[in-house]
């Protein structure tokens, strides 16, 4: 499962060379915005890309079909369910 990012602070920083950022300084003021907004909404919409993929999962027709019917008619537990219910500590 993925790390939580999580940080107090409102600062992240970067590492990168003086030309690199000489290039993103000058795209940023080409499109009369900030540095931080020029880098920030690209990552987020990254972001969300890699998260909505991640999370999404499509199926065929078949086999959302497939699932429906064992979720309406259930198989009948077979012996290491059993089992494993068998050895759950009781309910409080």
């Amino acid at each position: 499962m993925p790390r939580a990012a999580v940080d107090d602070n409102k600062r992240m920083n970067l590492r990168l060379r003086p030309d690199q950022k000489a290039v993103l300084v000058r795209a940023a003021a080409l499109r009369n915005t900030g540095l931080t907004d020029f880098v920030l909404q690209p990552a987020l919409r990254e972001a969300a890309a890699i998260i909505d993929a991640a999370e999404h999962l499509e199926v065929s027709e078949r086999d959302s079909l497939r699932v429906l019917a064992l979720l309406e008619n259930p198989p009948a537990p077979n012996a290491k369910l059993l089992a494993a219910a068998a050895a759950l500590p009781p309910a409080a």
